[in-house]
C-alpha cells in the first residue's frame, strides 16, 4: 500500500500510490462478514429488486411518501444554501477528496501510527476483521467490567455489525440516546437515514410513541414538547449507564485522537459520565493529520444539516482521567474494497447523508426498503461490497448523477453504481428478452422506425390489465408520458423539407 511503485499526483501537490492488490490487506483486517443472527442472502442467479417491494411495505400511502421526499430534500436545499455562502467550496472539496485518497493509499502506515499514538495516550486498541468479531470484542469488554447497562450515541457501524442485538442476547441493555435513534430503538426497527434516524416517521407517530412508552399527554405532536419528554427520559438512563459506546467521525493518525460529531451533546455525555468507554469506527475513518481535520468539518454539517457546524465537536485524546478507553477499529469488508481500484473511492464517505436527501429514488423508497444497514446511494455503492444482500442495491438507481454533485469528497455514485451493475449477475427472464429485443430494434434504423410507429397503438394497452402482462406490475406506480404524435426524426425531416 504505501508508497510502493509510481505514484499520482493530484492537483494540490499530494502523491497517492498505486491502487494496491487484492492480497495486501493493511494490518489487522480481514475478510467481511455478516452481522450475526441477518440472513446473509445470496449473490447470483436472477438479480431481485427489493428495493421497489420494500418502498411499497415501508412508506405505503401517498401521503406519506410525499411527506418523506419533502423533509429529505429540504435538506438537500438547506445543504445548497450553505455551500453557496462558502466562497471556496469547490477547492474545499478538492482537498478533501485528496486527503482522504492518500490515506487510503497509505492506510497500512496510518493505522500503525493511530494504534501507537492512541495507545501512547494511554488508550486501549482493538482489532476485528469482521461483524462477528467486532460484537465479540465489544461484547467481552462490557462483560469484563460487570457492565449491564450501556449509553449508545449513533454509529452506522454498530448498526451495520448488529451490536444492539447481540449485547441484548449477552443480558446487556442497551439505550440509543440520540434522539432519532431512541424512536427507532423504541419503535423496533432500524435507522432510516444514516443522520436523520426517524425521518420517515410523522409527529403524530412520534407522539402516540411517547405517549405509550413515555406517558406524555396522549396527542401530543409539539416538537419541543416531545424533545423534553426525551431529554427527561434519557437524563435517568446516561446517569445510571456503566459505560458509554460511541461511534467516530474522524481519527487522527497523528496524535491518537477521535472527533465526535453530534448535535445533541449526547455523545459528550456518553464519553464523560460512566467509566467505561468504547470508541467504534471503521479503519478508513483516518485522517493523516490534526490540521486536516477543519477541511472535513467545514464539509460535514454543511453537507448534512445545511448548519455552519455542528453543535458539538469533541476531539478526544486518551481516557479521562480515573476512566477507561476501548477502540475497537472494524474491518468487514473495507480491505477488500480497499483493494478493489474501481470501487475503493467509496471508503473516502465522511456519512453526511447529502446523497440520500438528493437521490429520488430514497426519496420516494425510504430507507427501510434498502435490504443493508446504509441506504441510498452510498448504501448502494458499499452494498455489494459490505454484505451478502447488497447485489441487488446498484439497480436501485436513475443514474441521474446529482448524487455525485453534492457528494464533499467527490466519490463518483453514479460511475460505481453503474460499474457494480456490469460486474453483477446478468439480467434473465423476460428482462434479458427485453434487452436483447431492445438492442436488436435499436441497431436497425428501418425496424426502429416502424417499432415507433406501432407504439402509438400499443402504448394505451399496457396499462390494461390481463392474466400474464408483464409490463402492468412496473405501470401501476408509474405515469407514463403521453405518446408524441410523431418521432423528432419525422418531425425533423418534414421542418427540414419545409425550410427548403
Amino acid at each position: 500500500m504505501g508508497g510502493r511503485g509510481r505514484g499520482v499526483r493530484h492537483r494540490d501537490g499530494c502523491e497517492l500510490s498505486p491502487a494496491p492488490r487484492r492480497d495486501t490487506p493493511a494490518r489487522g483486517i480481514g475478510p467481511r462478514g455478516d452481522p450475526p443472527g441477518r440472513d446473509p442472502g445470496s449473490h447470483g442467479g436472477q438479480v431481485s429488486h427489493p428495493v421497489e417491494s420494500g418502498a411499497r411495505r415501508e412508506l405505503g400511502s401517498p401521503e406519506a411518501i410525499l411527506r418523506h421526499d419533502a423533509s429529505v430534500f429540504d435538506l438537500r436545499l438547506r445543504r445548497d444554501a450553505a455551500a453557496g455562502e462558502v466562497p471556496d467550496w469547490e477547492a474545499l472539496c478538492d482537498r478533501a477528496a485528496a486527503v482522504k485518497a492518500h490515506g487510503l493509499d497509505h492506510l497500512d502506515r496510518y493505522l500503525e501510527e493511530f494504534e501507537r499514538r492512541a495507545t501512547e495516550a494511554g488508550a486501549v486498541v482493538h482489532w476485528a476483521s469482521d461483524a462477528a468479531a467486532f460484537c465479540a470484542t465489544v461484547g467481552d469488554l462490557l462483560e469484563e467490567h460487570a457492565v449491564e447497562r450501556v449509553a449508545k450515541s449513533k454509529s452506522m457501524l454498530t448498526e451495520e455489525c448488529g451490536l444492539n442485538p447481540h449485547l441484548e442476547e449477552r443480558g446487556i441493555v442497551v439505550v440509543d440516546t440520540d434522539l432519532g435513534e431512541r424512536i427507532v430503538q423504541l419503535e423496533a426497527e432500524p435507522p432510516s437515514h444514516i443522520i436523520v434516524p426517524a425521518i420517515h416517521r410523522s409527529r403524530q407517530e412520534i407522539g402516540e410513541l411517547f405517549h405509550r412508552r413515555m406517558g406524555t399527554p396522549r396527542g401530543e405532536t409539539d416538537p419541543e414538547r416531545l424533545t423534553r419528554a426525551a431529554r427527561r427520559d434519557l437524563r435517568t438512563r446516561f446517569l445510571s449507564a456503566q459505560a458509554g459506546i460511541t461511534g467516530v467521525n474522524f481519527a487522527v493518525a497523528e496524535t491518537g485522537s477521535l472527533v465526535v460529531v453530534t448535535n445533541e451533546g449526547n455523545a459528550d455525555l456518553g464519553m464523560s459520565l460512566p467509566p467505561l468507554h468504547i470508541a467504534c469506527l471503521g479503519i478508513e475513518k483516518l485522517i493523516p493529520r490534526l490540521d486536516d481535520l477543519p477541511t472535513f468539518l467545514r464539509l460535514l454539517a454543511r453537507s448534512a444539516t445545511g448548519q455552519p457546524i455542528s453543535a458539538y465537536t469533541s476531539v478526544v485524546t486518551g481516557p479521562r482521567p480515573g476512566g477507561e478507553l476501548h477502540i475497537v477499529l472494524v474491518d468487514n469488508g473495507r480491505s477488500a474494497l480497499l483493494g478493489d481500484a474501481a470501487h475503493r473511492s467509496a471508503l473516502r464517505c465522511i456519512r453526511c447523508g447529502a446523497c440520500l436527501n438528493t437521490c429520488p429514488v430514497y426519496r420516494r423508497a425510504g430507507g427501510h426498503a434498502y435490504p443493508g444497514p446504509i441506504p441510498g446511494p452510498i448504501g448502494s455503492v458499499l452494498g455489494p461490497a459490505m454484505h451478502e444482500k447488497g447485489a441487488s442495491l446498484p439497480h436501485a438507481s436513475t443514474l441521474c448523477g446529482s448524487c455525485t454533485a453534492v457528494c464533499p469528497v467527490r466519490i463518483d455514485l453514479h460511475d460505481q453504481l453503474l460499474a457494480w451493475r456490469r460486474e453483477g449477475s446478468p439480467p434473465r427472464g423476460f428482462e434479458a428478452l427485453l434487452a436483447r429485443l431492445a438492442g436488436f430494434v435499436m441497431a436497425r434504423p428501418r425496424l426502429y422506425r416502424m417499432a415507433g410507429a406501432l407504439a402509438r397503438v400499443v402504448w394505451p394497452a399496457l396499462r390494461v390489465r390481463f392474466p400474464g402482462n408483464p409490463a402492468h406490475g412496473w405501470l401501476a406506480a408509474r405515469e407514463l408520458p403521453r405518446h408524441p404524435g410523431a418521432s423528432f426524426s419525422a418531425r425533423w425531416a418534414r421542418e427540414r423539407g419545409a425550410g427548403e
